[in-house]
């Protein structure tokens, strides 16, 4: 059996997430048992989530175990079976961790399955045509029910999900505005994924300032609102909001960090009859075919042209998940192991 890289929490943070808080060890992968498989991975994937993981805090997931393997979502090659469903060179995603290999049990529902690459690359199945894209799908369908002719505001614009979200929004013939940081990405919201307008809030220094840009590009109110940060950037897109409009509360990364996010304006959300809705994406199974049929024709068709952030290595996993929290990434954020 082969030795195994993987990327351990070693101790949690205080403040802000550090490399220190990660460390890189080796282990001899286990010999399979019976209706376990051993997946090679190709790439792993890097999301924001995980950083609210590494706290030792009440939230929706467990906290990630100390001296643990980092977990998060994995595609590869099975590179050995012992589960009859399952061959050699099989292509797979599953929930591997930060390791270069995982032995999975296989009969578990849900713990592995197999995808097509013939129209859609194996990376992809992490990003628009995974978990990111199914949240986008299901914030915009499932809460903010967009309707023809709407305006629809997504936060963190060029990431995996809000990627995906341009690509839906736009096929349901929505006005789409993307919020993102620096000039370079929003060209490429504009140009290349579709936004009708996408405004850098690294331009502004406050919510009075980002919200007359909102304004500007978003002249008839806001419907919809799909968040991804918190802080100033929600105190802008509050005051832009339409009565009746929806909000879908995904992350707010503005927070990793342990600090509490105040909110300026929470009146607004009683005078403009706002809904505002919090949602785990893994706690709605019931709608991922539909959902992931949906992102897999916008790939193949090329509607959606999701774009990557690669590091290369099990050891530049630390740095590149730091740098996703700052914003470094372009596009859905990856660590190549092969």
């Amino acid at each position: 059996m082969p030795t195994n890289q993987q990327i351990h929490l070693d101790n949690r943070p205080v403040g802000e997430a550090v490399a220190s808080n990660f460390k890189l060890v080796s282990s001899e992968t286990p010999a399979l048992q019976d209706g376990q498989v051993l997946v090679r991975h190709h790439y792993l994937s890097l999301d924001p989530y995980m950083r609210g993981r590494m706290n030792d805090a009440k939230s929706y997931a467990q906290p990630q175990a100390l001296g643990q393997t980092m977990g998060g979502g994995t595609v590869g090659e099975v590179v050995e079976s012992k589960n009859p469903k399952f061959e050699v060179g099989n292509t797979v995603v599953g929930m591997g961790g930060w390791q270069e290999y995982s032995v999975v049990d296989a009969n578990q529902p849900g713990a592995l399955r197999k995808v097509d690459t013939t129209h859609i690359p194996l990376s992809h199945y992490l990003g628009a045509v995974g978990m990111p894209g199914v949240t986008a799908w299901y914030g915009l369908v499932k809460i903010i029910a967009p309707q023809v002719g709407q305006t629809m505001v997504i936060s963190a614009a060029t990431g995996a999900v809000g990627s995906a979200f341009a690509a839906l929004s736009k096929a349901r013939g929505c006005r789409t505005v993307g919020i993102a940081g620096g000039p370079d990405k929003c060209k490429y919201a504009v140009d290349e994924l579709g936004f009708d307008a996408c405004i850098d809030y690294k331009l502004h220094k406050d919510a009075a300032s980002l919200s007359k840009a909102l304004k500007e590009a978003c002249p008839n109110g806001v419907d919809g609102y799909f968040e991804n940060v918190g802080g100033m950037v929600l105190d802008a897109v509050l005051t832009r909001m339409n009565a009746f409009g929806r909000i879908a509360v995904c992350g707010m990364i503005a927070g990793y960090d342990g600090l509490p996010l105040p909110l300026a304006y929470p009146a607004l959300i009683l005078t403009q009859r706002l809904k505002v809705e919090g949602f785990i994406v893994s706690e709605h199974m019931e709608i991922w075919p539909e959902a992931l049929k949906e992102l897999g024709g916008l790939v193949a068709t090329g509607k959606l042209k999701p774009r990557e952030s690669i590091a290369q290595g099990i050891a530049a996993a630390p740095e590149a998940f730091l740098g996703l929290l700052k914003g470094k990434n372009f596009g859905k954020q990856l660590v190549k192991l092969i």
